[in-house]
């Protein structure tokens, strides 16, 4: 079954709170927080404070994704503020392979996430250290943005790759998620599904959620 992940970037914060209860009693899987810092993409999110607050309040895993240059400042941080799942961007990381392994030792989650122009063969040598790989099937930064249709491409070398090296590695779409190519996105190998505004502006967004659980 497909993983939901509604980002609360997209969330109505000053009804933080009613939106959290929704998630926690909808069929979504995981929080998706988006973390940015207005340099590493060009726009500013939110951050540890707002994440812990929520950490209070939802009963499902805190998939927490770093938009950020230096994550490797800010593990501790995020793991104490209640991140279950922490990821990072291959483009700001020198050293990979040691960031994973640390937020690894952090009892957390180790995510890699990838811009659009970035090639999935990148991080065939580092699958298996690989908790969640978030293919950004929009440029990072901003929410109600189209999916990239080339990102199906993506995913399907990724997975392929994945059932190659037999690791346990879950695939993350993260941008411009539909109902109209959930099904396509799904088909090509996606394990999890990142839906912001579809979610957010839907009329009955627990209905939404539903429905792209079982697309």
């Amino acid at each position: 079954m497909t993983l939901i992940a509604p980002s609360i970037l997209s969330a109505n914060f000053l009804k933080l709170s009613d939106d959290i209860q929704m998630i926690n009693e909808s069929e979504a899987d995981w929080f998706h927080l988006d973390v940015m810092d207005g340099r590493f993409v060009p726009n500013i999110s939110f951050g540890i404070p707002l994440i812990s607050a929520i950490h209070k309040e939802a009963t499902k895993p805190l998939d927490v994704h770093l938009m950020i240059v230096e994550p490797e400042k800010y593990f501790e941080a995020f793991q104490k503020a209640g991140a279950n799942h922490l990821s990072i961007h291959i483009e700001a990381c020198v050293h990979l392979h040691r960031n994973l392994q640390h937020i690894k030792s952090l009892g957390m989650k180790a995510g890699v996430a990838i811009n659009p122009h970035t090639p999935v063969q990148l991080l065939f040598d580092i699958l298996s250290d690989i908790d969640i790989v978030c293919i950004m099937s929009v440029n990072p930064g901003f929410g109600g943005q189209k999916f990239i249709p080339h990102t199906i491409s993506k995913i399907k070398q990724l997975k392929a790759e994945i059932e190659r090296q037999q690791t346990q590695t879950l695939l993350e779409i993260d941008g411009g998620v539909t109902l109209d190519n959930a099904q396509m996105i799904i088909e090509a190998g996606a394990d999890v599904l990142v839906a912001g505004n579809t979610v957010f502006s839907a009329n009955q967004p627990k209905e939404m959620i539903s429905k792209l659980k079982h697309s």
